[in-house]
């Protein structure tokens, strides 16, 4: 009759190694797999894990072939019979031999049996004479016996820290092999095998992992297992093992003064070279400078960025300008130094220099990489759209990762209160943004771009229908005076732009022509003007300022 582990062994957490070997039989023999309890206690259990040769075995009166890659699992008490097969070298028989105790914990370092204080532990007529020896695998093959060959190398040791520690490897092993022999596992569809995978990565990042073992955990192959894991988390297996343990390694620089060789190890890094690299890829700045940001307030330039520092409670000691946009008004930095990115020769004073610099993707257009020099620097590298995203990392390096469901949390709040003021309001009106030049007129679109976010998605207002048209998914599009006539939303928020202006009020020539007059929302006084700076920005500050803005007019 065939058996379950579960019917022989109904709790297999609780085994422990007793004993492994390595056999390399002449011939088949009892040499080691005649398993018999030592006491006649029904609480034993051996593995055969066969590395070559070939052979027999009979237990229960059922015959057993054995090659390489066989696996038996089976009671220590049953009477099993090796048979020679054959004669020459294909018989000589090596393999594994693991003998285990269950319910014991002495070998781990602990002298009370674990069924003394655990009375729901499964006693020994779970386990009956009936029991016949069961027929595993284990993939990827390598990986099984690279494990066993380091248990038989560290058994040996005396020190009872190795000896738990070699029974933690065992432990690992031996549930990979229970979990890919496991029938209800192998009927699981393979988005709950693979959110069983990644569960098992957060609860064991810090140790060895390969992509082959994982796939092989829920029985994948390598490939599939590979593209399954990025469609379901959007990244690589290995790159997620690494975000995990880089995570758990800013918690430890930030709570603790660990060298940072001890956290690269604790984390599962090799070494603290690689660990720096890797750290310095994924959060823009190596260890140290993060956790020096954690323990004192830092001295922050970030130019384009200074609406996520400020609403994170941070001062920057300096804030960007434009010769012609002029600063940042709206946000109420009115004592603290500016500094034009227009100024290629442009320096730090003495007394102003910063410790750290936060960049945009606007670093490019106004060379700010130049000051990569005078302090360690933090590219952003979100989309603007994903302004939570450009916060949390904005927080992460200024060590102010508490404030950010705070902020994130008033923002929402503010919005749908606004949302639900301008559904009674504005409901079957149609609204545009416009950001007019002395050259060009702008038309924003709904999903991307400094307004569209806002006003279609947090807010819910309706877009004309050519917005959706022209722009499509497009931050912005530029659309000619002939186009503008056509452009009959009941509502118009517009911005100039005196960027391309030859002459002061040149970005304003649109307002007297006739393709303007003929608009609707001209016609009917719905054309409401707003701040370039304020509305020409992803920040938090600003989206917040937009919708007070909005609601002046609409509600």
């Amino acid at each position: 009759m065939s058996h379950t582990i579960e019917q022989i062994l109904p709790m297999p957490w609780l085994c422990s190694l007793q004993h492994i070997q390595y056999v390399q039989n002449s011939v088949l023999a009892y040499n080691g797999l005649e398993c018999t309890s030592s006491k006649g206690s029904s609480k034993g259990h051996s593995i055969v894990v066969v590395t070559q040769g070939q052979g027999e075995l009979m237990a229960q009166d059922v015959i057993f072939k054995l090659k390489k890659g066989t696996i038996l699992f089976f009671p220590a008490d049953i009477p099993v019979l090796p048979l020679q097969t054959g004669v020459g070298s294909e018989c000589n028989l090596h393999y594994y031999k693991l003998d285990l105790t269950a319910g014991e914990a002495s070998r781990i370092g602990f002298n009370t049996p674990l069924e003394e204080t655990s009375p729901a532990f499964p006693q020994s007529q779970a386990i009956s004479e009936s029991s016949s020896p069961i027929e595993l695998s284990y993939t990827p093959w390598s990986s099984c016996l690279d494990i066993l060959d380091q248990l038989l190398q560290q058994q040996a040791t005396e020190d009872w820290l190795k000896q738990w520690d070699l029974q933690l490897r065992f432990q690992e092993w031996f549930r990979m092999l229970l979990l890919q022999n496991d029938s209800s596992h192998a009927s699981m569809d393979y988005r709950t095998r693979l959110q069983q995978s990644i569960r098992y990565i957060r609860d064991h990042y810090n140790q060895p992992m390969t992509v082959d073992h994982l796939a092989a955990g829920i029985q994948l192959t390598r490939s599939s297992y590979t593209r399954q894991f990025k469609e379901m988390t959007g990244k690589l297996p290995l790159d997620y093992v690494n975000s995990i343990r880089l995570e758990r390694s800013k918690q430890l620089l930030q709570q603790t003064d660990d060298r940072l060789h001890d956290i690269a190890q604790s984390v599962g890094f090799n070494n603290e070279y690689y660990f720096s690299r890797r750290f310095k890829q994924y959060a823009g700045i190596s260890p140290g400078v993060y956790r020096r940001h954690y323990r004192q307030d830092v001295r922050v330039f970030a130019p384009y960025l200074e609406d996520f520092v400020l609403a994170l409670g941070v001062e920057p000691v300096l804030q960007y300008a434009h010769h012609l946009w002029g600063k940042q008004h709206y946000l109420g930095m009115d004592d603290v130094p500016e500094f034009d990115v227009t100024h290629q020769d442009a320096m730090f004073h003495e007394n102003h220099k910063p410790d750290f610099i936060m960049l945009s993707d606007g670093y490019e257009r106004w060379n700010l990489a130049r000051f990569e020099q005078v302090a360690p620097t933090f590219y952003v590298n979100h989309k603007g759209e994903d302004w939570r995203s450009i916060l949390r990392s904005t927080a992460d390096v200024l060590g102010k990762g508490d404030r950010v469901r705070d902020v994130v949390g008033l923002y929402e709040e503010k919005a749908r209160e606004a949302n639900a003021q301008l559904t009674r309001s504005a409901q079957g009106k149609t609204v545009a943004f416009l950001r007019i030049t002395a050259s060009e007129i702008v038309l924003y679109g709904v999903q991307q771009g400094y307004v569209g976010p806002v006003m279609y998605q947090d807010l819910g207002l309706t877009p004309h229908p050519l917005v959706r048209q022209w722009a499509l998914k497009e931050r912005r599009v530029s659309i000619s005076a002939e186009q503008l006539k056509l452009l009959h939303a009941d509502h118009l928020f517009i911005t100039f732009d005196c960027l391309d202006s030859s002459t002061i009020g040149e970005e304003r020539k649109l307002l007297d022509s006739k393709e303007w007059q003929q608009l609707s929302a001209v016609r009917n006084g719905c054309v409401y003007e707003v701040d370039f700076l304020t509305w020409m920005n992803y920040g938090v500050i600003s989206h917040g300022k937009k919708i007070d803005d909005i609601l002046r007019v609409l509600a």
